[in-house]
């Protein structure tokens, strides 16, 4: 049994993980749906809410319950040539309260068999949206720069998102604005990968939330538009 208040996996979790990316079929999830009910589900909506528990302090907006906070392993097939039915990792996304429905600026935690993803910013926001944090960014783009590029986010190996970016400036924006290379984007955001190991150490969940700790910033000044 997991300790509750210093959460993570184990090397079960893992080795189940390992095992999806290769047999990504129902019939060998539904002979070891057992095992990712106590090996992975478990313990990551456990590492959640200890993260719940330490965001109280610098993001107490986005503390959801963990079982809202996490994803469903199973892929929506429906519009997608991928037909896989299952995701070759657990995830999880604290979106801020009132933005819950939509895109709006948010932490997010990805395991995989061979990686840990931890993430902060704005993913495919819709059209409003988009205006809204593109208006913000031709008054400000300045501290944004500032915050996205923050020592603190560099030390900790938290870089750019892949920016997305339009070809050229969007409908009513200027093109020689100083911030186009931000406005021209279409998400916004930080993210780092750490090995895979540290899911399996006592530390798991406070490193997740130091890492969102020295995003949050970044996520506030993204959802002031929106809010």
């Amino acid at each position: 049994m997991i300790p509750e208040e210093r959460p993570y996996l184990r090397p079960a979790a893992l080795k189940f993980l390992r095992g999806l990316a290769r047999h990504n079929d129902r019939e060998w999830f539904n002979q070891r749906k057992s095992v990712y009910e106590a090996e992975l589900k478990a313990p990551i909506l456990a590492v959640i809410a200890a993260v719940n528990e330490a965001m109280l302090a610098f993001a107490p907006d986005h503390v959801r319950d963990p079982a809202k906070t996490m994803f469903r392993i199973y892929r929506d097939t429906r519009f997608s040539k991928d037909k896989r039915p299952y995701k070759d990792h657990v995830g999880a996304w604290w979106a801020r309260q009132g933005l819950e429905k939509t895109s709006g600026g948010g932490f997010y935690l990805q395991v995989s068999a061979t990686e840990v993803m931890v993430a902060a910013g704005v993913y495919m926001p819709g059209p409003q949206q988009l205006v809204a944090i593109r208006r913000q960014l031709l008054e400000d783009h300045e501290q944004f720069r500032a915050l996205a590029g923050a020592a603190s986010l560099r030390d900790a190996g938290m870089v750019a998102m892949e920016p997305a970016s339009l070809a050229r400036a969007p409908k009513g924006f200027p093109a020689d604005h100083p911030g186009i290379d931000l406005i021209r984007q279409r998400q916004w955001g930080v993210s780092t990968h750490l090995p895979v190991e540290l899911s399996l150490a006592p530390t798991f969940a406070d490193e997740v939330a130091r890492h969102f700790a020295l995003a949050a910033p970044l996520v506030e000044w993204l959802n002031r538009p929106l809010v």
